[in-house]
């Protein structure tokens, strides 16, 4: 996970997980219009998973 990942998540959580998947996008976008921190911590959870 790069820095500029981290700062994209930070700013647009959606636009930071665009190639994880369109699942992941979805929930993350959702979670985003629920609260802002919600789809931070979502983006970054995504982001920090060594499987993907």
């Amino acid at each position: 996970m790069g820095i500029w990942r981290v700062i994209l998540s930070i700013f647009c959580p959606p636009l930071a997980v665009i190639d994880k998947g369109c699942g992941s996008i979805i929930i993350v976008f959702l979670l985003w219009l629920c609260g802002w921190v919600p789809g931070v911590i979502a983006a970054l959870v995504i982001l920090n998973n060594p499987r993907r």
